[in-house]
């Protein structure tokens, strides 16, 4: 092979191993902010009988009187794998506090979104959009949502005090078991806290991976920093992993947070 040529195609491939290499590194930019002015939220008295760990983490993120969270969205940016690839990603998560949720996600490249995500869980039942199709009526889809919608509760813990059909039972010091209502029925989180500063450290619990499957999948929420957003102690960067892979699918680092607004109509449209 005539050497100017080699010299070319060896450039074409480190300026294409570059291309691609900083593409998939490039952090986008946030999603604009969304519009709102939430009030104040009204408070109530924290409960008495509290397993100790749980006792001690509320009175660390509130004190004693607990705030009444009906809605929150979160914007946040941070890395997606998808298929084995693993993308930047930004995103929004709007919850009808302790009843469902809308996902919107984008993956990007060079900052520019290359997929979109819209994931609902709403009465009760999950729908997935995604590039090259929709998930939905899958009964162990729907249970997996569900614990998802609990994890990312953890943001406004005071839901869990809130919320009827919740509850908390002792295990140890540093950990208890959260069980979350599903349908008729319950499914359950061992919740560990952060022997030194009380705060949750990772909710774990067994999850559908995939519909069809013959069983469940050891699945984690983890926490890996906690911090303060518009006056709101909570954990503002925060993976999600199946125990069966080496890392997390998802590592997000939340930067905007709203609160108590009326998310009726918006958490079942698409989109921004």
């Amino acid at each position: 092979m005539n050497k100017n040529i080699l010299v070319t195609i060896l450039v074409l491939v480190v300026l294409i191993i570059f291309f691609i290499g900083y593409g998939i590194k490039r952090t986008p930019q946030p999603f604009r902010a969304f519009s709102a002015n939430p009030s104040e939220p009204e408070t109530f008295q924290l409960p008495g009988d509290l397993p100790q760990p749980v006792d001690r983490f509320y009175r660390e993120v509130y004190g004693e009187e607990i705030p009444l969270i009906r809605s929150f969205i979160l914007d946040g940016r941070g890395q997606v794998r998808f298929m084995g690839v693993t993308m930047p990603a930004r995103l929004r998560f709007i919850h009808d506090a302790g009843k469902g949720y809308r996902h919107y996600i984008e993956t990007t490249f060079w900052g520019l979104p290359i997929m979109k995500v819209n994931e609902h869980y709403l009465d009760g039942h999950s729908r997935l959009a995604l590039p090259f199709g929709v998930i939905e009526n899958e009964p162990q889809v729907d249970e997996a949502a569900n614990l998802g919608m609990w994890s990312e509760t953890m943001m406004f813990p005071g839901v869990f005090l809130s919320t009827e059909g919740v509850r908390w039972e002792p295990l140890d010091k540093d950990t208890a078991t959260l069980f979350v209502p599903f349908g008729s029925s319950e499914d359950a989180f061992k919740v560990y806290f952060d022997p030194t500063t009380g705060l949750i450290d990772k909710m774990e619990t067994m999850r559908w991976k995939n519909a069809g499957d013959q069983d469940k999948t050891r699945w984690q929420a983890q926490v890996i920093e906690w911090g303060t957003i518009k006056g709101w102690k909570m954990p503002v960067k925060f993976a999600a992993q199946w125990m069966d892979e080496d890392s997390p699918w998802l590592i997000a680092d939340i930067e905007d947070v709203v609160w108590n607004v009326n998310v009726s109509d918006y958490i079942r449209q698409e989109g921004l």
